[in-house]
């Protein structure tokens, strides 16, 4: 008996790395995987199957149950029908992993509007489109008289939590990625959902790309940046156990679990009156010196 008995899930970009790593960890806990993958390059180009098909035949031979999805998730309709998918072949969704993503590594005075359009349009409306539709699916059954115990699990990054150089438009998305969480968990646990987002960091395309000395492995006895470090605490958000657990950004590396402090206020002056401009500064120095000093973006001295 896994924590996932019975339990499908959907899994975006699952053809490889943190997502390949969630499909046959959701699959080895008894879960029914829908491995939805589009097969593109880590630019967003080219289409590509058969390493979804891969991952589908590595968890059938291992006697789970799964199915591979091509779909967009991008797109509105194609999205929907990644639900449908994932209810026809299994009779009904409880997990969403909105996993799937591209970077376009830029200084931001080199950015282009093509590099921010496409980024903002993988991650945050791939994000929407999918989980809108299953919000859809979940909000039906409740109405039905059943009882939904559903999840979303959504993926930002350290990147969006405190900024990484040459990484404008996918911090930026990934940013907005938590605060589109906090709003989910909120709005949505009426409905029997929650609504949870991990900042992972593991070997992957991009993060090979981007941070290639981190993610090297290091020929000690705990590969520290395996993905497979990441699933298990995905596959427990995914699982019935973690119904008590929404709104929470969980920072993952290796075998350690963090959970986000988040924005929250700081020292605060009160002059009980309208400021004169020259005094401000010195009201600001004394506010900055009273903080707990913020993280360091990433890629800064």
């Amino acid at each position: 008996m896994g924590i996932c008995d019975n339990r499908t899930v959907i899994i975006t970009g699952a053809a490889r790395g943190l997502g390949r790593a969630y499909a046959l960890a959701f699959a080895a806990e008894g879960a029914n995987v829908v491995v939805n993958d589009i097969g593109t390059s880590l630019n967003g180009e080219g289409r590509d199957t058969s390493a979804a098909d891969g991952v589908v035949a590595e968890i059938i031979a291992g006697g789970g149950k799964a199915i591979a999805n091509y779909e967009d998730i991008t797109d509105w309709d194609a999205a929907k029908r990644i639900v449908d998918a994932a209810v026809g072949a299994f009779g009904d969704l409880h997990v969403v992993v909105n996993n799937a993503g591209i970077v376009r590594d830029r200084m931001f005075v080199s950015a282009t509007l093509e590099e921010w359009d496409a980024t903002m349009h993988v991650h945050l409306r791939g994000h929407f489109c999918l989980s809108r539709h299953a919000v859809d699916y979940w909000r039906a059954r409740q109405k039905e008289g059943h009882q939904v115990d559903a999840r979303i699990i959504n993926t930002s990054s350290g990147a969006g939590l405190q900024g990484s150089i040459a990484q404008a438009a996918y911090s930026t998305a990934k940013g907005g990625i938590a605060a589109l969480t906090l709003v989910q968990a909120a709005e949505l646990g009426r409905y029997g959902i929650t609504a949870n987002a991990l900042a992972p960091s593991a070997r992957t395309r991009m993060t090979e790309q981007a941070f290639a000395d981190k993610m090297a492995t290091q020929g000690s006895s705990f590969d520290v940046m395996d993905p497979a470090n990441i699933a298990p605490t995905v596959v427990w958000l995914g699982s019935a156990q973690s119904a008590h657990v929404t709104g929470c950004v969980f920072e993952l590396e290796g075998g350690k679990i963090m959970v986000e402090d988040g924005w929250r206020e700081g020292p605060v002056v009160d002059a009980g009156k309208q400021w004169n401009p020259a005094d401000v500064g010195a009201a600001v120095d004394d506010l900055l010196a009273k903080r707990v000093p913020p993280r360091k973006v990433w890629g800064t001295a």
